[in-house]
């Protein structure tokens, strides 16, 4: 059959690489010049700015893909162990080096509170026993509530229904470690005080499969999946903007996909690894959306957007590690700046990537390449950009300086700011969330938005927005669930 996959992120490419190996003939449009969807490389004065994904959890994902194409992921790219995964730290000057080994967690929770340590074995049970019941789900489609109930007994047991951070606290008592142990949502775009208890599995999945790095950056293994694509026959057309998904009134099934220069790409299927709000909201006619209507899709949370600035130093700061994550007091520091008040919530964190603590070939020789990225409210709170983003951007500055990285205005030397303007601009993202419909009550499981329409029975969709969710092992796992549906040639 001939399929049309609308963008390029993860999630296409997971889905177009495995439509093609069950022998269909796949076109990917991206309205952008490079793929990867946001997770965008940018090259300026010698530094790599890599803006996606900052690690890689799950590889053996990716290493179905190569596996499917028959290709060797060593002749693509090299993915490396990270050990430990990422170091936490607390304006108290204390630190946590997260680890996937057992004895140096357990020499990391003795140096905050003794009494935390079965605690944390406690949590560490749950997370896996979630992990164990909750993992299968999201590689297999979930769209009647019956779908679910293998998880849901282990879900009932373990009072995963309650949040994140409420699961938590029952098990640890020490203030900084609570904020340790409920990090994990934040890289799905979620907030611990509101995401399911259930997403505690992730830290079962960096404990099961560790943290791993692909040298050259995310935008390394990008390139290599579209290499792969390319030479296994799939078409990849770059710059090329999908403006309709055209449907037959007649039967309701999509027929083709229109593009901004006016061409009809035939279709027999559509997958839509855009934003899932973006895609029925702006493609999709609402004459044929009798469930997915513009009521229910814009009545829905979505996720917070991001800022982010890449910079360049001309100076290296060895004493942090590949990637830090830097947690603010509730009062204090740059929560008391006026130029970041409006944005950061009550603890906020600031996650802080020095991928060249790994691969110094994304820098000049004695340089430092970053990102410093902070959750910030999604475009719903309107607020001005134009006027807010230098100001912000020079708080992260002064904090970072103050408190981690001496001298650092004198240093940089290359920057790019990346705030929720391009989220919506660049990723025709709704309210320019970065990860889409929320990881909230209500939205998890078989009721986020399906993979297959409800309205269009040929039309699929993948990514953050979908089951399973945001982060890399979800919108893997999305392209997977999609390439089930849809079945061989």
């Amino acid at each position: 059959m001939r399929i049309v996959v609308i963008g390029c992120g993860l999630g296409g490419l997971s889905t177009a690489i495995r439509l093609r190996a069950l022998g269909h003939d796949v076109t990917v449009i991206d309205k952008q010049d490079q793929p990867g969807g946001i997770a965008q490389v940018y090259r300026q004065d010698g530094f790599t700015f890599d803006a996606g994904p900052p690690f890689i959890t799950a590889p053996w994902l990716i290493q179905e893909l190569f596996d499917l194409a028959g290709r060797r992921t060593a002749d693509y790219v090299t993915m490396a162990p990270l050990e430990p995964f990422y170091t936490i730290r607390f304006e108290d000057g204390s630190s946590f080096h997260f680890s996937g080994l057992a004895e140096p967690l357990a020499r990391e929770l003795r140096k905050f509170a003794t009494d935390d340590i079965r605690g944390a074995v406690r949590l560490r049970a749950i997370a896996t026993r979630l992990f164990e019941s909750a993992f299968p789900l999201a590689q297999r489609p979930l769209t009647r509530a019956s779908d679910a109930a293998p998880a849901l007994g282990e879900v009932l047991r373990t009072r995963a229904y309650r949040p994140v951070a409420s699961l938590v606290n029952a098990n640890i008592s020490d203030a900084r470690l609570r904020r340790v142990f409920a990090i994990h949502p934040s890289f799905a775009g979620g907030d611990a005080a509101r995401t399911p208890g259930v997403y505690t599995a992730l830290q079962a999945l960096e404990q099961r499969w560790g943290v791993w790095y692909p040298m050259g950056g995310t935008g390394a293994l990008v390139r290599a999946l579209a290499q792969v694509l390319v030479e296994t026959g799939v078409v990849l057309r770059l710059g090329q903007e999908a403006t309709e998904i055209v449907i037959a009134p007649s039967t309701r099934r999509a027929t083709g996909v229109r593009l901004s220069a006016g061409e009809v790409l035939p279709a027999d299927i559509v997958v839509s690894n855009a934003d899932v709000a973006s895609t029925y909201l702006h493609l999709v006619p609402a004459a044929v959306r009798a469930v997915e209507t513009n009521r229910r899709i814009l009545g829905r949370t979505y996720a917070k957007s991001l800022f982010m600035l890449c910079f360049g130093t001309d100076r290296q700061y060895a004493d942090l590690s590949h990637y830090e994550i830097l947690m603010g007091e509730r009062r204090g520091g740059l929560s008391d700046d006026p130029a970041a008040r409006p944005h950061l919530a009550a603890g906020f964190s600031l996650h802080l990537h020095r991928p060249t603590a790994s691969d110094p070939s994304l820098a000049p020789a004695g340089c430092d390449s970053w990102y410093v990225m902070a959750a910030v409210p999604n475009l719903s709170v309107g607020t001005d950009w134009d006027s807010a983003a230098r100001p912000f951007r020079d708080a992260i500055v002064r904090y970072l300086e103050d408190r981690y990285l001496p001298g650092l205005s004198r240093h940089i030397v290359a920057e790019r700011c990346i705030d929720p303007r391009y989220f919506r601009d660049a990723a025709n993202a709704h309210l320019g969330s970065a990860f889409s419909a929320a990881a909230a009550r209500g939205q998890t499981g078989w009721r986020r938005p399906h993979n297959q329409s409800p309205d269009v029975a040929n039309l699929y969709c993948v990514g953050a927005g979908t089951h399973p969710g945001a982060g890399v092992p979800g919108v893997l796992c999305s392209g997977k669930i999609a390439a089930q549906l849809i079945g061989g040639a």
